[in-house]
């Protein structure tokens, strides 16, 4: 397994880390994604930490807090060898405290998923969404406290904003207090919208990237073709309205350029999307997530090896969406001399 730096911590993740979304199997959403208990969430854990695979990635929302209980239960004995990420401020009850960034619920939040999870510690807690109505000092202070009397080691935001990030970034340095050392977010071969902000500010800012649903929520698993219905057993069935949307007939450009690279490389075609993704300025870790073994089998097989560089362009120019303003100037190489040298490399890479 290749370890990589999360940003600028010092803290050494795996490429590859392991979604437990699949961990609970309750609710509508969750139970499409994968019912595993203990048992067999334990049996997943050895396949991973077998492999290297040490990050383990959940959240308090995920099946109303099963997937961090059954997390919790399933490392039970080896703590030490694991490394648990997992994300709170979303809705978990009906209260006027159950959603937010405030104090009150950050510090129940955190205290609850210490208690699911069996642990004295989360090694990095993500703040779920950002919260307009708590003000980004108060959340830091927060958050610098739990790192302080050792309840959490790094922080991180997921699905934030660029502008939304930059601002809690600059209120951390401002006010020497812990900063976001990573950013969980949505990115894939058919989602590329976090090269147009978020890329840029984690290359400037030092931000390491946790990379959630590379797989386009199920879309580029091969299983999916142009004028083919979907395959039986395909998440989207249930969850499609949850997924981030992506226009068919760019989608299916990818899958069929994914399918040639596949051929020529002996590889599947989600270990090729996942390899890619691999190659992409500021990633740290892409968090890959499984129903069963044969599943996580194949995804673990999208490292040891890389694509070529044609091979990487053939993807990218497959993908590729022209930014919106104020973004794309730097895509067309009309302000590019004017970036920071490395975004100016980062564009040069994206083509």
């Amino acid at each position: 397994m290749e370890y990589r730096y999360l940003g600028r911590s010092g803290l050494q993740v795996p490429a590859l880390g392991f979604g437990c979304g699949t961990f609970g199997g309750q609710g509508p959403l969750f139970s499409a994604w994968g019912r595993s208990g203990v048992e067999h969430a334990r049996r997943m854990i050895d396949i991973c930490l077998d492999a290297g695979v040490n990050l383990f990635d959940t959240a308090d929302v995920y099946s109303d807090g099963a997937s961090e209980s059954v997390l919790g239960e399933a490392l039970a004995g080896r703590r030490e060898q694991a490394l648990i990420s997992t994300k709170v401020g979303l809705r978990t009850g009906e209260g006027p405290w159950s959603a937010s960034s405030s104090r009150q619920h950050l510090i129940t939040a955190v205290e609850d998923s210490l208690r699911r999870l069996k642990t004295d510690h989360i090694d990095l807690l993500q703040l779920h969404a950002f919260d307009a109505h708590t003000p980004v000092e108060q959340v830091l202070a927060v958050l610098d406290a739990l790192v302080r009397v050792g309840k959490v080691r790094y922080i991180g935001a997921s699905n934030f904003s660029g502008w939304q990030l930059m601002k809690s970034l600059a209120a951390a340095d401002r006010l020497g207090l812990e900063r976001y050392v990573a950013n969980q977010a949505y990115y894939s071969l058919a989602g590329r919208d976090f090269e147009w902000e978020l890329m840029p500010l984690g290359i400037d800012q030092g931000v390491g990237t946790l990379v959630w649903s590379p797989l386009a929520w199920g879309r580029l698993t091969g299983r999916i073709r142009r004028d083919q219905p979907l395959p039986e057993g395909s998440r989207l069935h249930e969850t499609a309205q949850f997924a981030p949307p992506v226009p068919d007939e760019r989608l299916f450009d990818v899958v069929d350029a994914l399918h040639k690279v596949a051929e020529e490389t002996g590889r599947t075609v989600p270990q090729v999307a996942i390899n890619w993704l691999l190659q992409r300025p500021t990633v740290a870790s892409v968090l890959i997530g499984a129903r069963d073994e044969a599943q996580l089998q194949q995804n673990l097989g999208a490292i040891g090896w890389t694509l070529t560089e044609a091979q990487q362009r053939r993807l990218d120019d497959a993908s590729a969406v022209m930014p919106p303003y104020p973004y794309y100037p730097y895509w067309n190489g009309q302000f590019t001399e004017l970036a920071p040298p490395a975004v100016r490399s980062s564009v040069r890479q994206l083509g």
